[in-house]
């Protein structure tokens, strides 16, 4: 008997999630890191959201949006922390396609649903180099595990994209660097823009500077050489 899924969060339509695809936003809640300039605390710590979907009515949902939606994003929190096999499969037979955020964490979970063809995108959050990796993920990190992520990603034959929230008080020029080296090759970076003005985390980042929009074009010139493209997002 697997365990069912219960869903905090649905965002019914995004056109910026899945890239090129409509899809809608699952959010799981619970997450192993503890990321200072996270936004989703409620998530994080399941503090409950006002929200609750199970996966019937998930799938019931989904049902409904067939020959609209193309696919899905499922999103936390960390998602790999749930039991996911049995409702990827019962969205796939929908027809739909189905993409994953994860922080990379864990990586037997990710191997397996890649190996069974469960998912078509894979987002992947890298926090730093990895000499700055646990001070950005507000935890003691495996790092061995986030590479294995990181390599089964890369060679999964499904598109995917690295992301880094780029925040002044934890990361500099040297880390970003030490990054572009980890992931040197991979098809696509985002760098994504420190938002202060939301209640985060770790309460002493709140209202502190973020980078200037010159300064995030910098960075991305910075890692270009590193990756396929380079995007930046928020600013």
């Amino acid at each position: 008997m697997f365990k069912l899924l219960s869903f905090k969060g649905l965002q019914k339509t995004t056109l910026i999630d899945f890239p090129g695809k409509v899809a809608c936003t699952f959010f799981l809640a619970g997450c192993n890191f503890r990321c200072p300039f996270c936004y989703n605390a409620n998530l994080v710590f399941d503090r409950g959201t006002g929200f609750e979907m199970g996966e019937t009515q998930a799938l019931e949902f989904l049902s409904g949006r067939k020959g609209f939606l193309d696919g899905i994003c499922i999103t936390g929190g960390e998602p790999l922390l749930h039991p996911l096999e049995e409702f990827l499969k019962k969205v796939k037979a929908l027809g739909l396609l189905a993409k994953l955020d994860t922080n990379g964490s864990m990586p037997e979970a990710l191997k397996s649903l890649l190996g069974k063809g469960l998912l078509d995108f894979v987002s992947m959050d890298v926090k730093s180099g990895p000499g700055g990796y646990e001070k950005a993920a507000g935890t003691k990190v495996d790092l061995e595990k986030i590479g294995q992520s990181i390599s089964l990603i890369r060679n999964s034959g499904i598109d995917y994209e690295f992301r880094c929230t780029v925040v002044p008080l934890l990361h500099r020029e040297k880390d970003l660097l030490e990054m572009g080296e980890w992931l040197k090759g991979s098809k696509r970076l985002f760098l994504q823009q420190f938002n202060s003005s939301v209640p985060l985390l770790d309460v002493s980042l709140q209202g502190t500077r973020p980078f200037s929009a010159e300064e995030m074009r910098h960075f991305a010139v910075l890692l270009k050489p590193f990756f396929g493209e380079v995007g930046l997002r928020g600013i």
